[in-house]
């Protein structure tokens, strides 16, 4: 078999449509929403602020907590079980392991910066949209960041390698599929995150980063217009 066009007509090294807001939640110190195709991530940051226990506090350097969940309806697969769960709990500590690269949490001593990350609607993808939600959010809090960090995820879909599959892709049951959410650091080029579901060669391994590079790069630009749009704005 192979795999010759994707069922929404994009090219196979196109992303779905992506739109990105900066600032949306009021309460939150710094927040965004960020979609990609049908995958909707919210994020809100609330710090720096003393952490508790304080066994948990660090005098040389504040602490960065993820919080990661997927609403009970959201999925296009199975209902979502409500509450912590394992893949939660996994998807938030990448995601801390993703964006702490960029994180200069040496100004906040013995506090914590909490990112909450909800997905009331998903197809796909949800972690990487999620890291993109949670980098903005802490641009957005003023935290100092020495880049901004955008994920996607490229796969193999029988033969072909694709950026950011969704969830039909996922579930392609007529050949073998690979997945690999991958995040990189604007500034650097640094690849903060890298996991594989699925096998891939080397070569197809090398090509799948060049891929998730010209992407992220494309993401990091949608990311930075739409926090510049959100302080353009309040300066009308």
């Amino acid at each position: 078999m192979s795999y010759t066009k994707r069922n929404d007509g994009r090219k196979f090294d196109e992303t779905r449509p992506i739109e990105a807001k900066a600032g949306i939640i009021k309460r939150a110190d710094g927040s965004a929403y960020f979609k990609m195709g049908k995958t909707v991530a919210y994020a809100a940051v609330y710090g720096p602020r003393e952490i508790h226990p304080k066994f948990l506090q660090n005098p040389k350097n504040g602490k960065l907590r993820c919080f990661y969940n997927m609403m009970p309806f959201s999925s296009m697969g199975d209902r979502v079980r409500p509450g912590a769960n394992r893949r939660a709990k996994e998807i938030a500590m990448v995601t801390e392991k993703a964006l702490l690269p960029v994180v200069d949490l040496t100004e906040f001593p013995n506090s914590v910066v909490d990112v909450f990350i909800e997905l009331p609607q998903t197809d796909a993808g949800t972690r990487c949209a999620g890291i993109c939600a949670a980098s903005m959010a802490l641009a957005d809090a003023g935290i100092s960041m020495n880049g901004m960090v955008a994920a996607v995820s490229i796969g193999r879909v029988d033969d072909k390698l694709v950026v950011d599959l969704d969830y039909s892709e996922e579930s392609y049951e007529d050949g073998t599929v690979a997945d690999i959410p991958i995040a990189v650091v604007s500034r650097t080029g640094e690849i903060s995150l890298l996991q594989m579901d699925g096998e891939l060669s080397r070569d197809d391994l090398k090509k799948a980063l060049e891929m998730a590079k010209k992407s992220c790069s494309k993401i990091d630009k949608i990311q930075k217009d739409a926090l510049k749009k959100k302080y353009e704005v309040k300066n009308e």
